[in-house]
């Protein structure tokens, strides 16, 4: 199984992991690819349709800045995954048997908990797939092993055995099922903790949303909280998902599918895929460029996170027309 964390561990057994904390030694910090490598990263664009070359062009896009002590990359010195390598690389497609999205609530979630339905709504605009919610599990039905976190004093699960508990209860039509849970992961017990954790090939992920809640350290919440929770969910989501196409950690640009050390960390990235990420993901489920802006623009609007909705607004302009919004 190859798996990718959200957390203090790279990609391992097939395993993609993206945001959580590991114990052990800093590595030495990663440098910034230079632009000719960001931009050969993107691939050969010149044949494509006007439409999606203008929305691979990453005059817009932000590079991955110089990593600070404790990020991602100062920790984990990852390989990049170029679109080329990409294609050569084996991984999962839809098909026309495969194309829906499942997403698996686990457990019991409070009132402030992001509604289901606003989640499944993002999944759809940023993979132009169907989204459809299962009945939820209990942690009991998983069977997943648990220990009590050291310095939190709470459960967690093991996220592997949450992975393998699903991988033997894909729906046929399943492109992949991704498990919800307000329980604490994590990956490994060399691991602090884990916010989530997908396969790249056997599509199956899973996400907590514990500690992306002050309230699990028993800290105030924030003015503005509800807007907070559902754009870090999100981010979340769709990083673990991307996983589950074969996306490996981005390290090209400021992504969505970039590799996060802390939630500080997390919540400096943006929600949407950099030109990289964003062809590899067309590339396997052949969406309309423009569309999926629109899409993006109308349920970042309705979670209320209004940066990420007007910065799909713009993008759908620009894919249209070939000017920038408002000229």
């Amino acid at each position: 199984m190859a798996l990718s964390v959200c957390g203090l561990w790279a990609v391992a057994l097939g395993t993609a992991c993206d945001s959580g904390q590991r114990r052990r030694d800093p590595a030495p910090a990663a440098e910034p690819a230079p632009i000719p490598i960001r931009l050969a990263a993107v691939g050969y664009t010149a044949t494509l349709p006007r439409d999606l070359q203008r929305a691979l062009d990453p005059a817009a896009f932000e590079p991955t800045p110089l990593p600070e002590p404790d990020d991602w990359l100062a920790q984990h010195p990852e390989k990049p995954q170029s679109f080329d390598d990409y294609l050569r690389a084996s991984k999962p497609v839809p098909d026309a048997r495969r194309k829906v999205i499942y997403l698996l609530p686990v457990g019991v979630f409070p009132p402030t908990a992001p509604p289901f339905a606003q989640l499944a709504d993002i999944v759809r605009a940023f993979f132009m797939l169907e989204v459809r919610t299962l009945p939820a599990a209990s942690v009991r039905d998983i069977g997943a092993k648990t220990r009590v976190n050291a310095g939190t004093r709470k459960r967690q699960m093991l996220a592997r055995d949450v992975l393998a508990w699903l991988g033997k209860r894909l729906p046929e039509d399943a492109f992949g099922v991704v498990a919800v849970t307000m329980e604490d992961l994590y990956p490994d017990p060399s691991w602090n903790f884990v916010f989530g954790m997908a396969s790249l090939n056997d599509r199956v992920g899973v996400q907590s949303l514990a500690r992306q809640d002050p309230a699990f350290f028993g800290e105030p919440r924030p003015i503005g909280w509800e807007r907070i929770a559902r754009r870090r969910a999100t981010w979340t989501l769709l990083h673990e998902i991307s996983h589950m196409f074969g996306l490996t950690h981005c390290t090209y640009w400021r992504c969505v599918v970039a590799g996060a050390n802390s939630q500080e960390e997390a919540d400096r990235s943006p929600l949407h895929a950099c030109p990289v990420c964003l062809r590899k993901l067309q590339s396997a489920i052949r969406f309309d460029p423009a569309a999926r802006e629109d899409a993006l623009a109308s349920a970042f609007g309705g979670l209320g996170i209004d940066d990420e909705a007007a910065w799909s607004t713009a993008r759908a302009t620009w894919i249209r027309a070939g000017v920038p919004a408002g000229r």
